[in-house]
């Protein structure tokens, strides 16, 4: 191990002890949650949090259901420097009068939450004034797909990323950035024009293969996305080069230049987050919109296999003994959520899950032989959408029903955020491996002009004015509670 690592693993231990003599009396847990692109994280984290403290439709959430739970309340985050994460700006835009999604979070924030329980008792009761501290980390999925970079070289990463472009779908979006690429020698001098021109059309091929309907997962780094304050910077002004296995450049290259700053991306953006974030948590959620890399395709599915896949090397898994915890904590429990589960009809809910759990098999194995605990839930945070069966001649066919948001589109028709409308979702076969084919995801949803409804957004549920503090609906969001917290509120 290099010096560089050493000295990171010393900080991670010292930052270990340091939060368990704090937190000696009132033991933590620390919690990541993340989601890989447009998989509704901020929506997933602010319902979460509305469940912990103001309670809920939550019978699988067994502390709550069995009435042990005295209460939840929000803290003071444990780290100064780190943003909150702002839930009440977050509810406010679910449940207010224009009932909008919040904005995406583009960096990372924490929130603490106290939950107040009693336990129970050996012979019969409960035991009351225990507490649980929970910790919650919100980080873009972008950054936990950059820890893969940290296994690999400027000549890897390069290599890894030129042959995926070549790809059906990814050819058409990496055309321009791979025709800039062509005019470039890596063995030549260096130059900074040359360098910003591909590191932007490399970018804009990274955004591109976002889009909803390409559904692209496998994307560093991901600060080219959201580069906040280091936008222009040289860290973020790199490109991968083709350079024969067996050659070399020399010193003031092009080559060389870009093998700098990939470094220094590597060295000032990932190690920090991995040494002063993520090798501290204790448990994580990771959300997947399956069903849009299920609907772009084959070729999408399989890059979401291998994001997923790349991600979870970068867990160090295995039950957190009293001592571990102390020197090098380890994820103990690990959530894999397909979200956007109200999308299906609840037939289809256990297909998706198994759908999931088929594209992260070779990570659950990896994670239970380590012995961590490891769920796949189809979830949706908040449900958008209600069922009903709509009859098409003799034909009866479960429908889902919801509000599209205004501006909306499909043909000629534009949704005014107001009327509801009914879509036939389609079904997911039972077979996963049947779906994970070209067309497996049968039924798939057009309206009588040809317009795709399955990209539709739907906007956030209508709540009883009476209800408040408001209860979100959800689709298992407490099966998702008790996986996460239930053991240690016993």
């Amino acid at each position: 191990m290099k010096f560089e690592g050493l000295l990171d693993e010393a900080r991670i231990v010292a930052r270990s002890l340091a939060e368990a003599a704090a937190g000696a009396l009132d033991p933590t847990i620390r919690l990541g949650v993340t989601g890989l692109s447009r998989a509704g994280k901020t929506v997933f984290l602010t319902a979460l949090v509305q469940a912990l403290v103001h309670g809920g439709r939550l019978p699988a959430f067994r502390a709550y259901a069995q009435g042990r739970l005295a209460g939840a309340r929000l803290a003071p985050q444990p780290d100064d420097a780190v943003p909150r994460f702002e839930v009440e700006t977050h509810l406010r835009a679910l449940t207010g009068p224009d009932r909008s999604w919040p904005e995406s979070t583009r960096r990372i924030s924490e929130l603490r939450v106290i939950v107040e329980f009693e336990s129970p008792g050996l012979f019969g009761g409960t035991r009351a004034g225990r507490r649980l501290t929970l910790d919650i980390v919100d980080y873009p999925g972008e950054w936990l797909l950059d820890l893969a970079l940290l296994g690999q070289d400027f000549r890897t990463w390069s290599a890894r990323t030129i042959a995926s472009s070549d790809g059906p779908t990814r050819a058409p979006i990496a055309a321009a950035w791979r025709a800039h690429l062509a005019t470039l020698n890596p063995a030549g001098p260096e130059d900074e024009s040359a360098a910003r021109e591909a590191a932007a059309r490399f970018t804009a091929y990274l955004r591109a293969g976002r889009d909803e309907r390409v559904a692209l997962s496998t994307l560093p780094p991901g600060r080219f996305l959201m580069p906040g304050d280091l936008e222009g910077s040289p860290a973020l002004t790199f490109a991968p080069l083709a350079l024969p296995e067996t050659g070399d450049a020399p010193s003031g290259s092009m080559w060389a230049m870009m093998e700098r700053r990939y470094e220094a991306y590597r060295s000032h953006v990932v190690r920090p987050f991995f040494r002063d974030h993520f090798a501290r948590l204790d448990r994580q959620v990771v959300l997947v919109d399956a069903l849009a890399a299920l609907n772009a395709g084959p070729e999408a599915v399989a890059d979401l296999e291998t994001a997923l896949t790349d991600v979870l090397s970068a867990f160090r898994h295995g039950h957190n003994s009293w001592l571990s915890s102390l020197f090098r904590p380890r994820v103990d429990r690990l959530l894999f959520a397909a979200t956007k589960a109200d999308h299906l009809h609840h037939t289809s809910h256990d297909r998706l899950e198994a759908i999931l759990r088929r594209l992260v098999g070779r990570a659950i194995e990896r994670a239970e032989f380590g012995g961590a605990a490891v769920d796949v839930v189809a979830l949706a945070a908040v449900r958008a959408t209600r069922e009903a069966s709509a009859r098409q001649g003799r034909d009866e066919l479960p429908v889902i029903i919801g509000v599209p948001e205004k501006g909306e589109r499909s043909g000629d028709q534009i949704f005014d955020g107001e009327e509801e409308i009914a879509v036939f979702p389609g079904d997911l076969p039972a077979d996963p491996e049947v779906a994970l084919r070209s067309g497996g995801y049968r039924g798939r949803a057009h309206d009588e002009a040809g317009g795709d409804l399955r990209f539709i957004k739907f906007r956030p549920p209508l709540l009883p004015v009476s209800e408040r503090p408001p209860q979100l609906p959800h689709i298992r969001l407490d099966r998702t509670l008790e996986f996460l917290i239930g053991d240690a509120l016993k």
